[in-house]
This record gives structure tokens, sequence and C-alpha cells, in this order.
């Protein structure tokens, strides 16, 4: 447990480094960073995130999108989110997983994360990746948020592993390929 307190307070260093907030030394890339994590470090993940947001005085500024929330929000704005279970239970999981990716595609999704302007300090956190799975890969969601969130940095709280190409969700399945981000520590 102490490894990742140790590990969670080097980001508060890293967010406040004037180049990491203005996305300098990424070789003309999007910033696009992971944090990884064990999946049994979820809570502690999320107090620490819970705590980011709240501080003030700090030269960044959290903006968090917790992914399975925002999924929730389209599924009960969509009027699915009350008859999901019926449906499972009719047409069972398989069904109704496919057409739940149908529903929370990752263009979908940023509707509801986008926001404007950006302004300077801000940072994007990209959390609920383990929550929403298997609705929705977080490579997928990567490549479809790179666009609009170009000029701030973008951070993914991973429960798993990254290698620097591949996505390993709870260190148990292959989540897919992606090489444009970096690791965050």
């Amino acid at each position: 447990m102490s490894d990742i307190k140790a590990k969670l307070d080097r980001i508060r260093e890293r967010f406040s480094d004037p180049a990491f907030l203005a996305n300098k030394g990424l070789s003309n890339e999007v910033g696009i960073h992971v944090f990884c994590y064990d999946p049994a470090d979820e809570l502690i993940v999320r107090e620490f995130t819970a705590r980011l947001k709240s501080e003030s005085g700090t030269p960044y500024h959290i903006r968090e999108c917790d992914l399975y929330e925002i999924f929730l929000r389209l599924l009960e704005d969509k009027r699915v989110l009350k008859s999901a279970a019926g449906l499972e239970e009719k047409r069972g999981r398989d069904y109704l997983l496919r057409q739940l990716q149908k529903l929370a595609t990752p263009e979908t999704l940023l509707e509801y994360m986008k926001y404007e302007p950006h302004e300077p300090g801000d940072i994007l956190l990209l959390t609920g990746v383990g929550k929403i799975y298997p609705f929705l890969r977080s490579h997928m969601m990567l490549d479809s948020m790179q666009r609009y969130f170009e000029d701030i940095p973008i951070v993914m709280f991973y429960p798993g592993s990254f290698n620097g190409q591949d996505l390993g969700l709870f260190g148990r399945f292959l989540d897919g390929h992606y090489y444009r981000a970096f690791n965050l520590l």
C-alpha cells in the first residue's frame, strides 16, 4: 500500500511542472499520459483523485471525467438505463452488451466530456476505466479524445499495465494497442 501512496504523492509534483501543464517536451504528440496502478488499490486512487479535485491554490485545475458515470448519464438520457436489466434477462448478456456498445460510442461519450474554453493549467483526468469495462475499450476512447483536448494534458488512471504500446486491463485483458501515450511517472 505504501508503494501506491508514494506514486500518488509524485503526481502533484508532476502536475505542478509548467512544461507538463503546457504539453511541452512531447515531440509534438498530444499530451496523453497513463497512470497505472494495481486494481486492488482502486479505492485509494479514487480517494486521491477526489482530494486532487478539491485542492485550491495549485497551478493546475483538475477536470475529471469518470467514464462510467458519463455512461450511466448517457443511458439515463436515452431512457434505457431502467430497462437494461430486463433486456439482459430477456435477450441475454451478450445481446445487451452489443446494444449498449452501439449507444455508448467514444464519440457519444465525448459529447458529454467536451468543454470550452480550456484554461491554462487544466488537466483532464480520465477515470472509471475499470468500471466501464466491457462496455468501452480505453484505447478507443483515447483515440477519439485527441482532437478535442490537444491543448491540455490528459491523464488516464488505469487499473492495469501499460508498456508504451499495449494496455493490459486488470492485469488480465489486453485492452488494446495504444502507442501515443506516455507513462505519467
